[in-house]
């Protein structure tokens, strides 16, 4: 979870309170301090609440709590002539773009230092590590409108940030640290994303690296804001940067952005989100009761606009939110606008004595026996990809898997069956890491709308083989006292010749073997890869 550092003068000038005052209220608003330094102060902050990666949205968000400013903040959006256009091309490549002016800044050591940092936690927030969503920031003063977003040859050459030579875009993806670090991001393409204005000046190659030309500096009025990616997290992250750059005094104005996935556009679109909240059922999840009128000012003391219309509220919520997603998270911020600390202990009426789960023993039991035999437990979510859960590991689908009805992301579009891809992702994610690793996780998955658990683990490192994954299926079933027996399978993410199936009581309860070439290729690894999941 992103740690933000707030510097006490610079927050108290945001805040319009004191250091004590913010020490003390700000844990209230779902704050951790992780520490209190002579000259500031780092706070973490939970991921739904990226709009609170910076000392901007920190002030604001607190201006309200501490009741200094309430209700819905509005920004001014004037109109440019600012105009961008996308190619054709860039589409099949990175295809979402938000773009914005914001004028008039007064740069100084926090307020750049601010920027920088919120750039980096969006991008990891919201952006996964700039592959959803990458922000360029840009001088304006320095280049010509309108502006072009391209699809260019690999030999097209710029300097980029932190050099004073120029590079071809593959030589930034070879050499270049930001390049290096990122240019898993484009594979598979022949082209590559570029920013250029009318005289053919680079300002970004997204989402690798800025060009130098448009460095952000203190003497910088006037900034230019890309944002590119592949889904519309790119138009909320946009949303939240401008508005953290207005909480600075700038001024934001919109730019033109022509053959957009959304046609033609304006932007940003600072309109709020409009909500109806139901009285009762406020009460019934809080917990406690509410006047009507508590409601509305604990609503606006977290920054919404609310007005009582009898029994029902309606609700404005700010356009830098990216977490409201249902009515739920409303009556969230309604609690804690009206202060953890404020709601009164009560003794259950009902008393009851705990114990665990059947599920939950044979959980432990089963984390026992693998950490026994050198692996790592590891806890990926439930919710995944049909390009993680059937492409990557060449499976077919099978119709058993649930679907998510709105899926707010590519990412997270279906509810697991199997364990095992989600292992194989994790693998690729730690591809830094020393080998062997070896990782395992029983956990839950859902098959034709019915939850159950499975245990899968995977080993990777050069000798991995199919004896080794067998004798670790001998010791979790021996130390489980379960009989059974190996029998052929057809299953393609396992290599053939070197993959069985796992037989107890009659049936089919698994799989085992060496993972298959392409599997291995298509979660970027290298190394030889094996592997067991069955049924618990």
């Amino acid at each position: 979870m992103p740690v933000i550092t707030l510097y006490y003068e610079d927050i108290e000038a945001l805040t319009g309170t004191d250091r004590d005052t913010f020490i003390e209220r700000v844990p209230m608003m779902g704050a951790d301090i992780e520490r209190i330094e002579e000259d500031h102060i780092d706070i973490e902050f939970f991921p739904d609440r990226p709009d609170l990666y910076s000392p901007e949205g920190v002030a604001r968000g607190m201006r309200g709590f501490l009741g200094i400013e309430t209700g819905l903040p509005e920004y001014e959006v004037k109109q440019s002539d600012v105009a961008i256009t996308l190619d054709d091309e860039i589409k099949r490549i990175r295809p979402y773009l938000g773009c914005a002016v914001v004028r008039g800044l007064q740069f100084n050591d926090y307020s750049i230092e601010s920027l920088m940092g919120l750039q980096e936690d969006l991008h990891w927030g919201l952006g996964r590590d700039r592959k959803k969503v990458s922000i360029g920031i840009h001088d304006i003063s320095k280049v010509n409108p309108p502006f072009r977003y391209v699809a260019a040859d690999p030999d097209f050459s710029f300097v980029p940030l932190d050099f004073d030579v120029p590079m071809t875009m593959q030589e930034i993806l070879e050499k270049h640290p930001k390049g290096v670090k990122y240019a898993h991001l484009m594979d598979g393409f022949d082209k590559y994303p570029l920013i250029l204005d009318s005289k053919d000046q680079v300002l970004s190659f997204p989402p690798i690296i800025n060009g130098d030309l448009t460095r952000v500096e203190h003497d910088t009025h006037d900034v230019f804001i890309d944002v590119t990616g592949l889904d519309k997290n790119v138009y909320t992250a946009l949303n939240i940067v401008v508005t953290s750059l207005a909480e600075r005094g700038g001024t934001i104005e919109n730019v033109t952005v022509n053959n957009s996935i959304e046609g033609t556009a304006t932007m940003p679109d600072l309109r709020p989100g409009e909500w109806e909240l139901d009285v009762d059922e406020v009460r019934s999840l809080a917990g406690f009761d509410l006047t009507t009128e508590q409601i509305v000012e604990n609503l606006q003391r977290m920054r919404f606009g609310a007005s009582a219309h009898q029994e029902h509220i309606k609700v404005k919520s700010p356009a830098y939110r990216a977490d409201i997603l249902h009515t739920w998270d409303l009556i969230e911020d309604i609690i804690i606008g009206y202060g953890y600390d404020n709601i009164s202990p009560s003794i259950p009426k009902t008393v009851t004595v705990g114990q665990q789960h059947p599920i939950s023993i044979k959980k432990h039991d089963i984390m026992q026996i693998l950490v026994g035999l050198g692996f790592y437990q590891v806890m990926p979510f439930t919710m995944t990809s049909e390009k993680v859960h059937y492409n990557n590991m060449l499976r077919a689908p099978d119709g058993k898997a649930t679907p998510v009805k709105h899926p707010i992301s590519e990412d997270q579009t279906m509810l697991r069956t199997t364990v095992l891809p989600n292992l194989m992702e994790i693998l690729s994610m730690n591809q830094h890491r020393e080998l062997p690793q070896r990782i395992f996780e029983v956990g839950d998955v859902v098959v034709d709308g019915t939850t159950t658990q499975k245990l899968a683990a995977v080993s990777i490192y050069h000798a991995a083989n199919f004896t080794e994954i067998r004798a670790v299926v001998d010791a979790v079933m021996r130390e489980r006292r379960i009989e059974y027996t190996i029998g052929t399978t057809d299953d393609p993410a396992f290599l053939e010749g070197r993959r069985a199936a796992i037989l107890a009581d009659g049936r089919e309860v698994g799989v085992l073997g060496e993972v298959h070439p392409d599997v291995i290729s298509n979660f970027g690894l290298q190394q030889p890869t094996i592997g067991f999941e069955m049924v618990v």
